[in-house]
């Protein structure tokens, strides 16, 4: 698992790799790509939706009810 100690570690790599001025422009660049990836999942998932909704779906096998006989009669 990830403690705190563990976080404050990999902040100051960054900060020490990356600089102080530079972290808040990686930071929106890393918003705007999971906003994008979001939103590429989300029109995905409304495509497959419409393609499920043109495309029927294949109709059920009547249910098998024992009481009738193949011939049809009762």
């Amino acid at each position: 698992m990830i403690g705190p100690q563990d976080l404050w570690v990999a902040l100051g790599l960054m900060v020490f790799f990356f600089g102080a001025k530079k972290l808040p422009e990686l930071s929106r660049s890393l918003g705007q790509a999971l906003a994008q990836f979001k939103k590429g999942l989300a029109e995905s998932n409304d495509e497959a939706r419409a393609s499920d909704a043109v495309t029927p779906a294949p109709k059920a096998a009547a249910a098998h009810d024992p009481s009738q006989r193949p011939d049809g009669s009762v």
